[in-house]
């Protein structure tokens, strides 16, 4: 294990104490009280229904509390959410949290029984969701698979009932039933402690894990992230990053509610859409992976549309160009573009550039620890802190390290030493001004994007195909998802198998973004002497297969 006293760095700026300085509220229905005093009638969210200001949000925040509370939903159970970005998704957030529930966010790409796994495994006993998803009907997988603990299904795209499903409506009309007194003595009795959400996040050995994180640790993080970035109370943010993810739960609408900003939530990416959007709501505050930046440049539709409001563009998950950095500014429009780091396990956040930074550092580096994180670039089997320059295995120690993985002591204990600090399996490298620059991943992840892939998964489920002897699946580059999947398999002898029918075999199994785009058969994989695969060669390998492209 690491000493407490093992060199490190930790930020701290003018966002530290500012931060300090103006924390509101701790807890989320405290929040919501507080953000509606601070803003009252501003618009809070804009959706399809209309708009929802801070003091209407507030409200209906209270009535879906008491509502989850007349279902008898009770303080620590979890709650699912299965649903593409909308406003009910945020007001059903902010009542289940404000009963005292745990927030399980789904992926809306996953297959059935990739969600009916995470439902199961999570004890989740109320799930939101809609009609159809990407990958699932998600009412075919409550009928068809074995959910012990889910008691209600409730439909946030249908104001009536639909079968066993509740409407949104009817939902909401349920509070009606509630004990006013008991929901106020309910939401006070949240402490900044108790857990908010338990988001999963996949590991090597492919088993989805659930990350819990408290309610102070989200709202700390997030207020300190929105005054490091720049985020103003005029803001208006359009939200494309989805609210399964951090990106588009915690630095999207929950530090857009921190900050007095107006959400515009978008359920999908679709490029005239954001363009249309941007110019017609005069859009301030966009963030997303560099590929959603990357198409807008390259929309030859763009000069068509005033661009001119957009002011804070936060991007990362994925290698940024410096010439991206520099076009977002000179072609888009942005005063501010800054890139940041982070994981599920550290609450989203664990470096950001700062505003003022030039292209190169912002391109080429994560940023610096959030003000009041402990960082290092450790020897990973000592926990001894290298030196300015050297690589080693990005930890953390600070308030924003998870509780824990959900029911997994055993892997909380890997993922975090006795002294707090936690081990990202990440490699980078620290220079002499704290900025981290992020080189390998021990983890053996890739990014498509801004999606985390793990091969392991993918290489488990590849073994289950008949006529699969071996498989391995890396991270190949491709324009503009960043990276993709290229699955290496070695054939049974006799097997008639071919690319297509593996392809075919993933996607009835595995979300979108988790399917292999290249697939190439190999009489053997490259080892070493202790049996393990050799990616390095398999990426020299695809590189000459693309043609220099990977």
């Amino acid at each position: 294990m690491s000493s407490s006293n093992t060199p490190s760095t930790t930020s701290t700026d003018r966002a530290d104490s500012l931060a300090e300085r103006t924390l509101p509220p701790l807890t989320v229905p405290r929040l919501l009280g507080w953000a509606a005093q601070q803003y009252g009638d501003k618009t809070a969210v804009r959706g399809e229904a209309g708009d929802i200001s801070y003091r209407a949000l507030n409200d209906l925040r209270r009535q879906a509390g008491r509502a989850f509370l007349a279902l008898g939903v009770e303080k620590g159970e979890r709650v699912a959410i299965w649903a593409p970005n909308s406003a009910q998704w945020i007001v059903a957030a902010l009542g289940l949290q404000s009963v005292g529930a745990v927030l399980v966010p789904l992926n809306t790409r996953l297959q059935g029984p990739e969600a009916a796994d995470i439902l199961r495994r999570a004890g989740v006993t109320v799930l939101l969701t809609v009609a159809k998803l990407e990958g699932a009907v998600p009412a075919e997988v409550v009928a068809d698979q074995s959910l012990p603990s889910l008691r209600h299904s409730i439909r946030l795209d249908s104001a009536v009932d639909e079968g066993q499903q509740l409407g949104w409506q009817s939902f909401l009309a349920k509070s009606a039933a509630a004990d006013d007194a008991a929901f106020i003595a309910l939401e006070r009795s949240i402490s900044p402690e108790d857990s908010a959400d338990m988001l999963f996040t996949s590991g090597t050995t492919g088993k989805a894990k659930g990350v819990l994180c408290s309610h102070e640790q989200n709202i700390r993080v997030f207020a300190t992230w929105s005054d490091t970035v720049g985020l103003r109370a005029d803001d208006n943010y359009l939200i494309i990053n989805p609210f399964f993810h951090s990106f588009g739960y915690k630095a999207g609408w929950l530090a857009a509610l921190i900050s007095g900003c107006t959400i515009f939530p978008m359920a999908q990416f679709e490029r005239r859409a954001v363009m249309e959007t941007i110019a017609r709501e005069r859009i301030s505050m966009l963030p997303g992976a560099p590929s959603l930046y990357e198409m807008l440049l390259a929309a030859p539709e763009r000069g068509n549309y005033d661009f001119s409001s957009l002011r804070l563009g936060v991007t990362g998950a994925a290698t940024v160009p410096v010439k991206l950095v520099e076009d977002m500014r000179s072609e888009l429009g942005f005063e501010t573009v800054v890139t940041a780091y982070g994981l599920t396990e550290s609450t989203g956040v664990v470096t950001i550039c700062r505003p003022d930074d030039d292209p190169q550092t912002i391109a080429n580096t994560c940023g610096r620890a959030m003000p009041g994180v402990e960082l290092k670039c450790a020897d990973p089997q000592t926990g001894e802190a290298r030196a300015p320059g050297e690589e080693g295995e990005v930890w953390l120690r600070g308030y924003n390290v998870m509780q824990g993985y959900f029911d997994m002591p055993e892997a909380t204990a890997e993922a975090i030493t006795e002294d707090g600090w936690l081990r990202t399996g990440d490699i980078g490298v620290l220079d002499e001004r704290g900025y981290l620059r992020i080189t390998d991943r021990l983890k053996d992840m890739y990014i498509m994007n801004g999606e985390n892939v793990y091969p392991a998964e993918v290489e488990k489920l590849l073994y289950g195909l008949d006529g699969v002897a071996q498989a391995a699946v890396i991270g190949v580059p491709k324009a503009p998802q960043g990276e993709v999947g290229m699955a290496f398999i070695v054939r049974r002898p006799g097997a008639e198998l071919d690319a297509e029918a593996v392809k075919a075999f993933c996607a009835g199994k595995l979300a979108r973004y988790k399917q292999p785009f290249y697939v190439e058969f190999v009489e053997a994989l490259p080892m070493n002497a202790s049996g393990k695969v050799l990616k390095t060669e398999l990426a020299a390998q695809a590189k000459q297969l693309l043609g220099g492209a990977a």
